[in-house]
């Protein structure tokens, strides 16, 4: 059984839907009235995008209200995990996001968590009972699209675990290591390096998990372009694009997913998750 608190986000195929009435009080509050016409004893799988403390508040009372219809197993699907780059205290003053969302979560006492491309090995070890889905098949599909005669992009060592990782599945894709340099005050990037002398023409891949403004990849592509690369293609699993496309038309092509949101934009190709 399914139940998908966003309609715009059903990436479960194939599967009953449980029908529901969601709605926002005057006062702030999230609701939401299930339809009790179902098999109670079944697992329920819930699927929502969390993009705000009231998404986080409407998945709650959803887990509460499966809870007094004796629901006894429920699992959860949320791809993009909120908070997940607030998973270190840089400085004193900053809290520990990621844990904080992850304790109102393991709160709910689900029976599997799951999300899609983790930001970093911190939430799925903050999470009880979470399972990573890897961001090997999306990669897969934008290689469909642009060719296979590219070189992978890590943009920075956070990244490059991961890419490896892709670049087995793919069947050894050459990666090209980066890096880049952030003030923690101040969030402001510097010195991007690319660690090979002459990238000869060839197409090139970012891959990362997140855009948000998108200065990474502008001033990671500013360099690319420095080594002679070729085509530039950008693909992240979760693209917030809070500045828009117009800062990254340095690419030839963009890809992400609907983890975060829907896109309606000819800048952007989406690849929609399914689990």
């Amino acid at each position: 059984m399914i139940l998908n608190l966003d309609p715009k986000f059903t990436p479960i195929l194939n599967q009953e839907e449980i029908k529901f009435q969601s709605f926002t009080f005057s006062g702030g509050e999230p609701h939401i009235k299930i339809n009790p016409d179902f098999d109670h004893t079944e697992k329920v799988t819930i699927t929502h995008r969390l993009n705000s403390f009231n998404d986080l508040g409407l998945l709650c009372i959803t887990v509460d209200a499966l809870r007094r219809m004796d629901v006894k197993v429920i699992d959860l699907f949320i791809p993009y995990f909120p908070a997940a780059r607030q998973d270190r205290v840089m400085i004193k003053g900053e809290p520990l996001s990621v844990k904080v969302y992850a304790d109102i979560i393991n709160g709910l006492q689900l029976n599997k968590v799951f999300v899609f491309d983790a930001h970093s090995e911190v939430t799925p070890a903050l999470v009880n009972n979470c399972e990573v889905i890897p961001n090997h098949t999306f990669i897969q599909q934008v290689l469909k699209v642009i060719g296979e005669n590219v070189k992978l992009i890590s943009p920075d060592g956070g990244a490059l675990k991961k890419i490896y990782k892709v670049s087995e599945f793919l069947g050894g894709v050459d990666v090209v290591e980066c890096s880049k340099s952030r003030d923690v005050k101040t969030g402001k990037l510097s010195g991007f390096k690319v660690y090979e002398d002459d990238l000869n023409g060839m197409d090139c891949l970012i891959v990362d998990d997140i855009c948000d403004g998108g200065g990474t990849f502008v001033g990671l592509a500013e360099e690319l372009k420095n080594k002679n690369a070729g085509k530039l293609y950008l693909a992240v699993s979760h693209g917030i694009f809070n500045k828009g496309f117009e800062v990254l038309d340095c690419f030839d092509k963009i890809f992400t997913t609907n983890s975060f949101k829907d896109f309606d934009d000819e800048k952007v190709e989406v690849v929609k998750l399914e689990l």
